[in-house]
């Protein structure tokens, strides 16, 4: 992160800016406190040389730059057991820093690249079921995780629900039931990059086999028997016969120029219209049926590249430029719909206007109203928070009989509890610091069980609930409980099947949470067994790990990472609440974030985090703005960050204001695509 502390100001002093700043503040640091190990000595451990670093070479290389300025502002540089510089000196050189990386990017003529990439799955699935206006979906997506049941979300309330009835798609009974398209197999689900989401377009390839997939899948989709009158909204205007009385090519040509420029997300020129038309007029006028050639360009038309595939048109110098207002269009409903641009959008396109700040905000709004915003809530936060992670997740059944009830688990029940907080604080606009410390949360009887000491008391009926489970929103008076971080299903989904992960509870933290996912560990070191040895039986977790930790090139992530993990020590492998291990010693919470807020226990974590809410903000706008761009955040990113924690923190840290900043960001409303644009290419 770029900030120090909640109270950190991003604006560098004026003292701190002239042209020897660098050696009056940057230079006396590296040397009294960096060179041992980054120094040009090849036995040195350090791989930066900080010795012969000048400030021109650092104006060059803004990645170095923004790792810098994470090392130093999160204190994981000097080392812990190494002297460490005044506040006051690490307060200046990380200012200082700030302004070179802010020199070194406004230099950069452009913002990192927006991938040509296909649609995901769950994007397909939506913009199928959008473009022919179906009343059921195409095919079933396990990995939408949360079933909505009796219509309890509705955005345009500005109100979440008292009660709930939800479904747990990967684990629930029934679950996969539901209304869809008769003989269309889902392609196969497609993977999330590395810290990231399953939208990125360097993840998102096209092989011939895959191609070849979505051929016959176009074609399965409008030959489903369930494909027709009863199910396809647009059945009449687009499929139905016109009447004998008129043109046929003045009639293909009107419905097919609406529908492609639907699916294609803009105007279609004369020549692709043609081209369709003919090839419908070809089928027709040979003598089949209507519908059965209308059938057969919808096919063609949702298996073609303009369809499948999510990009800018080319800049015409290669350089950053402001997207069009079609782009903007896509670029609004993929981010918070999952899906294609409405009729609404695509007008505003069209006239020019949807670029404009009061009506973008508007139409920003309009979105956030509409029940389709329940794509958003169904694709980031699950993944955003690794939800995934929990299906695997099969603790001891004789360490952990509770966590089982007949053949299911009490996973299914924990999964719907953060996505459930997520979807509250957005609906309501209420400030993103609910997600780390909510004073409400929804709880199902049988997860009010499972709890034990941190339930809410308030009474939730029967447990144990497989199809439709019924959630109650309940008033979260321990703080123990509350917000995304210490439910039972992160600490479940980071636990082993015999013992809490500490380690793995903290890199989740600085991954999630923070944005700073911390270096793969050596391949060379053994993972902590999860049964101590008969010699280790009395030792508590933590005087385990410190064995682990001696290694010179394990110590660093561990002083970053092991504060994180053991400040939530008391919740065991299922999320419980304990005092002690089961050998009798106390467990301890104790430690410091940062290096600057200590704490003794969970509530005092959840302050020192709340302490930091800047860095809460800017690491989750982090996250928002990747989804947003489906792409991985570069150094020039940076200076939109600035600008969206900032215009967040002034509005009380509201959710959807921070939502609206990362559509009004610059890396937003830009492109940087050289080269040839996909929309010239034959179909």
């Amino acid at each position: 992160m770029l900030v120090l502390s909640g109270s950190f100001s991003v604006a560098a002093d004026a003292e701190l800016t002239s042209d020897d700043a660098f050696n009056q503040v940057i230079t006396p640091l590296f040397l009294e406190h960096c060179v041992a190990c980054h120094g040009i000595d090849e036995e040195v451990s350090g791989d930066v040389d900080l010795v012969t670093v000048k400030q021109e070479t650092l104006v060059k290389s803004p990645e170095l730059l923004r790792k810098l300025i994470d090392v130093l502002a999160d204190h994981e540089m000097p080392p812990e057991d190494e002297p460490q510089p005044s506040d006051s000196q690490r307060l200046k050189v990380v200012v200082t820093l700030r302004d070179l990386l802010h020199q070194s990017v406004k230099k950069d003529t452009s913002y990192g690249q927006a991938p040509i990439r296909r649609m995901n799955r769950f994007q397909y699935n939506n913009a199928v079921t959008d473009l022919f206006q179906l009343n059921c979906i195409v095919f079933t997506l396990p990995e939408r995780m949360m079933r909505e049941h009796k219509g309890y979300f509705k955005p345009e309330t500005g109100r979440m629900a008292d009660v709930v009835h939800v479904g747990n798609r990967p684990l629930g009974k029934s679950q996969m039931i539901e209304p869809r398209l008769a003989g269309v197999a889902a392609f196969p689900q497609d993977l999330r990059a590395e810290h990231g989401f399953d939208n990125r377009g360097d993840h998102l390839s096209m092989s011939p086999l895959l191609m070849n997939s979505f051929l016959a899948l176009g074609q399965s989709i409008t030959e489903s028997p369930d494909f027709g009158p009863r199910t396809v909204g647009i059945w009449q205007e687009f499929f139905v016969p016109p009447p004998k009385t008129a043109d046929l090519h003045d009639e293909v040509s009107r419905r097919l120029r609406r529908f492609l420029s639907h699916a294609f997300r803009r105007p279609v020129d004369e020549k692709t219209l043609e081209r369709y038309s003919s090839y419908a007029l070809r089928q027709i006028e040979g003598g089949t049926e209507f519908n059965v050639a209308m059938k057969s360009v919808a096919a063609a038309v949702i298996a073609s590249p303009r369809f499948l595939y999510l990009y800018d048109t080319a800049s015409t110098d290669g350089q950053q430029t402001s997207i069009d207002d079609y782009e903007l269009a896509s670029r609004l409903a993929f981010f918070l719909w999952g899906s294609l641009p409405d009729e609404t959008l695509l007008e505003l396109a069209r006239r020019g206007e949807l670029s404009l700040p009061d009506v973008l905000q508007s139409q920003f709004h309009r979105m956030m109203a509409d029940h389709k915003l329940k794509r958003f809530c169904d694709s980031f936060p699950a993944q955003w928070l690794q939800l995934d992670r929990l299906i695997s997740s099969v603790p001891n059944p004789e360490m952990f009989p509770e966590f089982y009830f007949s053949k299911y688990r009490d996973s299914m029940h924990m999964m719907m509890e953060p996505l459930l907080v997520f979807e509250t604080v957005v609906i309501e606009d209420q400030p993103l610091t609910q997600l780390v410390d909510s004073d409400f949360t929804y709880r199902s009887g049988h997860l009010e069980d499972a709890y034990g000491v941190l339930k809410s008391n308030e009474p939730k009926g029967r447990g144990g609930e497989v199809e439709q489970l019924t959630f109650h929103r309940v008033p979260v008076t321990d703080r123990r409980a509350g917000g995304v971080i210490t439910n039972a299903a992160v600490m479940t989904m980071t636990s082993g099947t015999e013992r809490t992960k500490p380690i793995t509870r903290g890199a989740w933290m600085a991954t999630v949470i923070f944005n700073s996912p911390p270096e793969p560990p050596p391949g060379d070191v053994p993972p902590l067994a999860e049964k101590p040895p008969a010699d280790e039986e009395q030792l508590t977790l933590r005087e385990r790990l410190i064995l682990h930790r001696e290694r010179a090139d394990c110590r660093g992530c561990h002083e970053k990472i092991d504060p994180l993990g053991f400040a939530l020590e008391n919740y065991n492998a299922v999320g419980a609440w304990r005092e002690t291990y089961e050998n009798g010693r106390d467990v301890d919470t104790s430690g410091t974030l940062f290096h600057e807020h200590e704490f003794h226990n969970v509530v005092e974590f959840k302050d020192a985090v709340l302490a930091e809410k800047d860095r809460f903000t800017r690491a989750l706008a982090g996250h928002l703005l990747s989804f947003a761009l489906a792409r991985e955040l570069g150094a020039k990113d940076e200076l939109a960050l600035d600008e969206i924690v900032k215009a967040t923190a002034a509005d009380d840290y509201k959710m959807q204001t921070l939502l609206r900043q990362v559509v009004l960001s610059e890396p937003f409303r830009s492109k940087d695509v050289p080269g040839q644009s996909v929309a010239t290419t034959k179909q």
